[in-house]
């Protein structure tokens, strides 16, 4: 019935009126279909400020990673019960780096992408390969890394860190217990 109704009014609007009517509902119908923001992507400020983290850690500049955070950023290394604020990120990698003579983010094994949620919250995942050589014996360990960091105006104010160290524990633990046999001979 509504129908029957709305194709006997335009019977009787003026034709200039159909087509303008027609026009606008066209255009109403496409800008309706169309989806402004993007939900995912590869390219976006707040990658480059990921690509940047990533690379101040690689080269320890402390001070400017520390710089991409909110001061009320919260940092959850393989784990969703404790975390770091910003300001204790260095810290937190100057000790675990003791161990190592060279570590790094391989440069050619790394993925970005952004995504926007459900709830209108940045996101962007970070992939790629930690490679690192042990100080007491050279050996390299290469660990897969997972991390999700989201943003806020351009800062990071929540990162996930996600990464299995079982071979690096390993390895520490091997060099713990040559160490002690090393010194039991020498006694």
């Amino acid at each position: 019935m509504k129908t029957i109704n709305t194709a006997l009014l335009l019977l009787l609007v003026p034709k200039n009126t159909k087509k303008l009517f027609l026009l606008a509902l066209i255009t109403f119908v496409f800008a309706s279909c169309q989806q402004n923001d993007k939900r995912y992507t590869q390219q976006s400020t707040e990658i480059d400020v990921v690509k940047a983290t990533i690379n101040y850690y690689d080269y320890q500049k402390w001070d400017s990673m520390v710089m991409n955070y909110a001061d009320t950023a919260k940092v959850y290394y393989n784990t969703r019960d404790i975390f770091f604020n910003a300001e204790s990120l260095p810290e937190y990698h100057i000790k675990n780096d003791s161990t190592f003579l060279t570590r790094a983010f391989e440069d050619d094994r790394r993925e970005y992408e952004m995504i926007t949620d459900d709830n209108g919250n940045k996101w962007v995942n970070f992939w790629g390969i930690w490679e690192g050589n042990l100080l007491d014996n050279n050996q390299k360990i290469q660990i897969p890394v997972h991390i999700t960091y989201q943003f806020i105006d351009s800062k990071i104010v929540l990162e996930y860190g996600y990464w299995n160290s079982s071979e690096l524990t390993l390895a520490l633990q091997e060099i713990e217990k040559t160490k002690e046999q090393d010194s039991l001979i020498i006694d």
